[in-house]
């Protein structure tokens, strides 16, 4: 499955729009981390519990919207974006969304 963030692919024709894909996931807060978090702000740096939770969290979003695609019969999705919200305090939404097409 090709995943690109434009709308078009150079030297790809597009030879059907199956429609928007998307996938996402919910994450909540942990104590451990947060107790971790809150030392590393004190004394500054990155957050390596958040990160690597938000990459995790990532990844399983576009495999979510992959699978979507694949159901779709697309070769490829285009246009894709990320984008997240807070669902309630110490949770968030990761969302990956894009075009579902057929490549000649």
């Amino acid at each position: 499955m090709l995943l690109i963030t434009t709308e078009t692919i150079k030297g790809r024709e597009i030879t059907e729009v199956l429609g928007l894909v998307r996938g996402n996931t919910i994450r909540a807060r942990h104590m451990g981390r947060d107790i971790m978090a809150g030392l590393r702000n004190i004394v500054g740096g990155e957050i390596k519990e958040y990160t690597r939770m938000l990459s995790q969290a990532r990844n399983q979003a576009v495999e979510r919207m992959v699978k979507e695609a694949e159901e779709l019969g697309a070769d490829a999705v285009i246009g894709m974006r990320f984008t997240t919200s807070q669902t309630m305090s110490g949770a968030a939404e990761i969302l990956a969304y894009g075009t579902a097409v057929k490549l000649a």
